[in-house]
């Protein structure tokens, strides 16, 4: 596929790295021709300093033969023209970052598409929709959710005393034979593993499970995780996502939000309707733990400073907050929040990277997700008539290295997949793949 990938900055960087992995021919637009030199250091790609709003950069980029216009800057006005312009001068299909919520109205989307912007992404939007499922869930510390919860990826830690620590996953399967859930992905130390039966279980490893609705039961007793019930919620930052992020809470649960800056602040107060509105500053610990700190069930750190919301939430983690999730702009910063005891990581690039990448790939996705912290994706397929995976059972179809077949939804049923299931035409499957692997695996499903 040939992609041309407009950016200002890391974002674009980064959905353009983690494409070029699975063998599309990127070409990246950026006013700034010293990123451009680094990132062509890094990388195989294509690269063009220029504005992207300009007609002779585009055709230089050559739009004309363009299969995915994708535009994310961080001025959404920026995107908008580069979309309406590449969709005029020959895009097959454009994608603009925005951040106005107003936008993403169905009504407002399709008058959009009659510009020639055929999706929109609001990072920001996505990831307050992700804290609000985490907050959600009384497991998993991190999740996300394919046809609407039927089946869903949990990932948590093992501790020192669950009952498989050294044990491999043939031997823990027999321990828990009714078990409907499958380990997709295991993360040790920064590596990402595919399991197979004789693959072990260490302490500490980050463990990504597919597990249906009854299967969540199972999943808490395997890995000794109590229910943790969120009522009494603090933010600090009163940005896009943590505005969002209280908006989406505020009807269910008790919420506070700290902001340092008192413009934004007097917004806040006329937008948010029952959420305590404060003012201090997220790094200040004696005055969020006079504001209630203690009382907390979860802390949620959404400042544009990745250090000030890593410490903060260490510092909410160690007065006995049970859940903090932080905002982490870093990617090279995650394995490190994780590690030190930080539940749950959100990071914008992965949002949008997740959204964007069904959209490159040769099948019918439905969704799909970067997983954070690990270079690898989860997305969901819809199986197309006389497909190859329609003709053996699992266990006899040739499937790529670096990819798990995780579970099928089929008639509004949601089953673990397993050696002897065979998958028909019109089911629903889930699957894990590394980059590289992802184009080869979808050639099963079509």
């Amino acid at each position: 596929m040939n992609i041309i990938i407009a950016g200002d900055g890391e974002v674009g960087f980064h959905l353009a790295k983690t494409l070029s992995k699975v063998k599309h021919n990127i070409t990246v637009v950026d006013p700034h021709s010293d990123l451009l030199d680094m990132l062509q250091s890094e990388s195989d790609l294509l690269t063009i300093t220029g504005n992207s709003t300009s007609i002779e950069t585009l055709k230089e980029a050559n739009v004309s033969s363009c299969d995915l216009l994708i535009s994310v800057l961080h001025q959404e006005s920026i995107n908008i023209i580069t979309c309406m312009l590449g969709k005029k001068l020959g895009a097959k299909r454009t994608i603009a970052r925005v951040s106005s919520i107003e936008y993403l109205d169905e009504v407002n989307k399709n008058m959009f598409k009659t510009f020639g912007i055929d999706e929109m992404v609001c990072p920001e939007r996505i990831a307050a929709k992700e804290i609000t499922n985490l907050l959600n869930s009384s497991t998993a510390t991190e999740i996300f959710e394919f046809s609407h919860g039927l089946l869903s990826i949990y990932m948590t830690r093992i501790e020192s005393d669950v009952s498989f620590v050294d044990k491999t996953v043939a031997e823990t399967a027999k321990l828990f034979p009714q078990l409907e859930a499958r380990v997709v992905c295991i993360v040790r130390h920064g590596q990402t593993i595919i399991p197979g039966g004789s693959d072990y279980y260490r302490k500490g490893d980050l463990v990504y499970l597919l597990a249906n609705k009854e299967g969540l039961s199972i999943v808490k007793e395997l890995f000794k995780k109590k229910d943790v019930f969120v009522k009494n919620v603090m933010i600090i930052g009163g940005g896009r996502i943590g505005r969002r992020t209280a908006l989406n809470l505020e009807n269910d649960k008790n919420v506070k939000i700290v902001e340092e800056d008192t413009v934004r602040g007097a917004q806040l107060v006329q937008e948010l309707k029952s959420t305590m509105v404060l003012h201090g500053s997220g790094s200040d610990m004696n005055f969020l733990i006079s504001e209630g700190l203690r009382d907390t069930d979860a802390f949620i750190a959404t400042t544009d400073s990745t250090e000030t919301n890593i410490l903060s939430c260490l510092h909410a983690h160690r007065q006995g907050v049970k859940k903090t999730i932080a905002l982490v702009e870093n990617i090279n910063y995650i394995d490190v929040s994780q590690d030190i005891g930080i539940e749950t990581i959100i990071n914008k690039k992965l949002i949008t990277a997740s959204y964007i990448a069904r959209f490159t790939l040769n099948g019918d996705v439905t969704s799909s997700k970067w997983l954070s912290g690990i270079d690898a994706e989860v997305f969901e397929v819809i199986v197309k008539e006389k497909s190859p995976a329609t003709k053996k059972m699992i266990m006899e179809l040739k499937i790529p290295s670096g990819v798990s077949i995780g579970g099928v939804i089929r008639d509004g049923q949601a089953f673990i997949a397993k050696g002897n299931t065979r998958i028909e035409a019109g089911d629903k499957v889930v699957v894990f793949s590394l980059p590289e692997s992802a184009d080869n695996v979808m050639k099963l499903f079509n």
